[in-house]
């Protein structure tokens, strides 16, 4: 599964805009990605090692089973009994799709004769036990990949979750009917996500399908009421959430200037009128004039310097009351003091925060391990972060979309006020020990760092999924293909150095996620190649073009039937045994470069979000975050480190969109005249 050109919706399914990933997580097969931002790592570790002597508990081994089942026999959740499992693939099928992608990584023929002896080696020798012993684990476990995956792809990650994990979608202006002051702003957006949450917990949100049938809806269990927490080594997440509960209880966060605020949103069984919301969120703007000790900072450090930090906090009692109510509120809303007026702006400040005269202040007024955390800025713009440990973007895609849907809508509920009572922002102020404020020190400076080090480009199209489709083409392939052409023209003679990712959802399956489509194929570079081929007419491109795009299709369509080559072969080297010897193919250089995610791109569509993106996964990488479901226009959000050229790949994308458009029009033309 693609993008949203590769699903239909189906009647009793309302897809959401589709997020896939939403990017490549490190390589769980070769490149270790800890080596990213290994200079604010290790800086953090020596920083740290002073401040404190407490320790984080280890992670309870049931972790993942304290979030409730999902209501059985509910709408929402009426599928799950009846998805499948999560497939082990054939195990030749597999090597023959290495094969096949290795063709256009490998440099020369001696080196591609060389990869392909050792799959045939590994085929042989020791894949097939190990392909017995996945096996054997999938016919024992309800999902074979999701405890590896959990942790392998992000709770073992130990670099920052900010840009290397976490992702954000920006929200479109509020309505005309409605207020864009931002405190209106930030009491609407969450009425309307309560109502979301009240719904989900009752099971009454249509499930999600396609035209193949329904799709998980399991990790919905992680959207409210939780949180990740840091651990030494592996973090985890921990859910408040109750069996039962019907979504008429619980309680926000919302920060100011640093400042924590427990702000009850609902009272006897009801959820509060956007008024009375409003009413609690004006009074944290009125009473909070000065910054605060910034902690949230914390939360942005490396996971294990946050493990020590989180310890030295829950040691005193006050704090760990604060803890606990952060990691219980149904979401975090961070009242942040920026004034965006521009997508990459916009973009920025939500991905990552304003750093201003070398302070991170963005990243102070948040708390990044939060999975829910809406962001409103003092201009009334908005937009979401997101943690993205166990739970896509997917799924908070969709509550976005419908939040923002209930806003537009002029009859919304807005509730009605009560006259009984009258509800007040519980402030809690943390108490900074000498250790504390030293973390938040050295928190600070290796948050202003990372962010620094980050860039950001954005283009529109001057057409769209309207255009595309009249041609006859996949608007996520004919997208991908302008990905591909513009980095080949940016590298020029360069030799390639890694492959392009872009995920597939396998959510078809019980607990599925994502499998990783290899865009990177023979045919997209015999097409890429005749783009700047003089010799080439616009009809050998075209069926040039076609190939391309039919090839990339039929690996999308099997990476969704979960047929893909990554998550397997990760799965295989996960069985080896203590003392049992790598096998050689994991250290080949063309396998080890062909998921070395150069390139880390994904789809998503909501007509409410002007701007969303992630970072790069690989130090000499981009990440591509792109748009096909607007008539008008293609949308790509384009991030890498500074030292790379991502303004010029921004324009090589832009001239590729332009070409492509021109040579099926030339085509189309000559067609016609015919």
């Amino acid at each position: 599964m693609r993008g949203t050109s590769a699903l239909r919706r189906t009647s009793v399914a309302p897809l959401p805009p589709i997020m896939l990933g939403p990017y490549a997580p490190r390589s769980l097969l070769s490149i270790p990605r800890s080596n990213v931002y290994p200079h604010i790592s290790r800086r953090q570790m020596a920083s740290s090692s002073s401040r404190s002597a407490h320790h984080r508990p280890p992670r309870p081994a049931n972790w993942k089973a304290v979030a409730p089942e999902p209501l059985p026999g509910t709408t929402t959740f009426a599928a799950q009994s009846t998805l499948p499992r999560l497939p082990v693939p054939e195990l030749q099928n597999t090597l023959a799709r290495l094969k096949d992608s290795l063709k256009p990584i490998a440099w020369t023929e001696e080196e591609y004769a060389s990869v392909v002896k050792k799959i045939d080696d590994f085929g042989k020798s020791k894949a097939p036990e190990l392909q017995e012993r996945l096996l054997k684990r999938a016919s024992e476990k309800k999902h074979w990949l999701e405890e590896w995956w959990d942790d392998g792809g992000y709770l073992g990650y130990r670099d920052s979750v900010v840009i290397n994990v976490s992702y954000y979608y920006g929200f479109d202006q509020s309505p005309s009917h409605l207020s864009n002051a931002p405190a209106a702003r930030a009491a609407g957006i969450t009425r309307a996500a309560m109502v979301f949450r009240q719904k989900l917990k009752k099971g009454l949100l249509k499930p999600e399908g396609t035209k193949e049938g329904p799709i998980c809806m399991d990790t919905y269990r992680w959207m409210f009421d939780c949180c990740r927490v840091p651990g030494e080594g592996l973090d985890w997440s921990v859910s408040y959430a109750k069996e039962g509960d019907i979504g008429d209880s619980g309680h926000i966060i919302v920060i100011r200037k640093n400042r924590i605020y427990k702000v009850d949103v609902t009272e006897n069984g009801r959820i509060l009128s956007t008024q009375e919301i409003e009413k609690q969120i004006r009074h944290i703007y009125d009473n909070t004039l000065e910054e605060y000790p910034g902690v949230g900072v914390l939360s942005a450090s490396n996971r294990d310097v946050w493990a020590k930090d989180y310890a030295e906090l829950e040691s005193s009692p006050n704090n760990a009351k604060i803890l606990e109510a952060i990691n219980s509120s149904a979401f975090v809303v961070a009242l942040d003091s920026s004034r965006p007026k521009d997508p990459i702006h916009h973009s920025r400040a939500l991905w990552h925060g304003d750093v201003i005269g070398g302070i991170p202040v963005g990243l102070r007024n948040r708390w990044v391990d939060k999975p829910l955390q809406f962001i409103v800025f003092d201009n009334g713009y908005a937009g979401i972060m997101g943690e993205h440990s166990v739970m896509d973007g997917t799924p908070t895609a969709r509550m976005c979309d419908e939040v923002l849907d209930m806003l537009y809508d002029p009859a919304f509920d807005h509730g009605s006020p009560s006259k009984s009572t009258e509800k007040a922002p519980i402030v809690l102020d943390w108490e900074i020990t000498p250790a504390t404020a030293e973390a938040i020190n050295a928190a600070d400076r290796a948050a202003a760092e990372l962010c620094n080090s980050q860039e950001l480009g954005f283009h529109l199209t001057s057409y769209g999924k309207a255009a595309i489709k009249k041609f006859g083409v996949s608007p996520d392939s004919w997208a991908q293909m302008i990905i591909q052409l513009a980095y080949k023209r940016l590298n020029g003679s360069k030799q390639r150095t890694g492959g392009t990712y872009e995920a597939a959802s396998t959510r078809k399956f019980f607990k599925g996620r994502t499998e990783a489509i290899r865009v990177v194929t023979s045919e997209a570079d015999a097409w890429v190649r005749s783009m700047d081929d003089e010799t080439a007419t616009p009809e050998t491109r075209k069926k040039l073009f076609d190939e391309a795009t039919k090839k990339h299709v039929s690996l999308a369509k099997a990476g969704g039937q979960g047929q893909g080559v990554d998550r397997h072969l990760f799965g295989l080297r996960k069985l080896l045994k203590e003392g049992e010897a790598l096998p050689e193919l994991y250290d080949d250089p063309v396998f080890k470069r062909s998921s070395n995610w150069v390139l880390s791109t994904s789809a998503i569509f909501s007509k409410h979000f002007p701007v969303y993106g992630w970072g790069e996964v690989v130090p000499d990488g981009f990440g591509v975050a792109y748009m096909t479901g607007y008539d008008d226009r293609l949308q790509y959000t384009v991030t890498s480190r500074t030292e790379m050229p991502n303004a010029q790949f921004v324009q090589e994308i832009a001239k590729a969109a332009d070409d492509l458009y021109k040579l099926h029009s030339a085509v189309s033309q000559t067609k016609a005249k015919l």
